[in-house]
């Protein structure tokens, strides 16, 4: 029994050994091909480490372009754009006051469409008039000839007015107009748009309230919806 359990050991042994040679071989081939990876620069890098330092604010402000200014507004009062163009002047930064049509609400207008003739609508204009409706005849444009019974901002007092016609037998329409209005924006010259920072920014919008900045083509302002 003994010469079994020690042939047994032998065995055993002899079996470790060569595994474990088999693994020393197999450790030195993954070792090399590591280094093999190092040394030809192919080694594993993290996506932020690739991505670091590609890109800075400074060349992405250098892609926007000569062709693009910074505008700060808009103003309703021509004199507090004028009082943020001398500010930015006091800073060194040239800039430019620019006005703009920018859309400023809609009016509501009811009116009467024209009819067969001038003086069938100059006999309706003057029966509306009996009955107390301000009214005029419209001179020119596609409604030539109509019947304009006013331009209201709300659309509930236009309504009231022709439901009140509607009851007195007429047929009143009603058309919106856009109401437009002049505002004023101040634009920075566009070697002057890297002097105004976010802290400049910070401190114009609490001197100018709800100052706007944008960044917009130099030749002027969109119109505002």
């Amino acid at each position: 029994m003994m010469r079994w359990l020690f042939s047994l050991l032998v065995v055993l042994n002899v079996f470790y050994y060569v595994w474990s040679q088999q693994q020393v071989v197999l450790t030195a081939k993954d070792t090399g091909v590591l280094e093999r990876m190092e040394q030809s620069g192919k080694g594993i890098r993290l996506l932020s480490e690739s991505a670091a330092g590609s890109v800075t604010p400074a060349a992405v402000d250098d892609q926007v372009g000569q062709d693009v200014c910074l505008f700060l507004g808009s103003f309703d009062d021509l004199k507090r754009a004028q009082a943020l163009e001398q500010r930015l002047l006091s800073l060194d930064v040239q800039s430019v006051l620019e006005a703009v049509e920018a859309a400023g609400g809609i009016d509501y207008w009811v009116y009467l469409a024209p009819l067969a003739s001038r003086q069938a609508s100059v006999r309706q204009l003057k029966e509306l008039q009996a009955r107390k409706v301000d009214s005029y005849l419209i001179g020119t444009g596609d409604l030539a000839n109509g019947i304009s019974l006013g331009i209201f901002p709300r659309l509930d007092s236009a309504q009231s007015v022709m439901f009140r016609l509607r009851s007195a037998g007429y047929e009143p329409l009603m058309r919106e107009l856009p109401r437009a209005h002049q505002a004023f924006w101040v634009r920075i010259s566009p070697h002057s748009r890297r002097l105004v920072d976010e802290s400049m920014l910070g401190r114009l919008a609490h001197d100018f309230q709800n100052l706007q900045h944008r960044l917009m083509p130099c030749q002027g302002v969109a119109t505002q919806e």
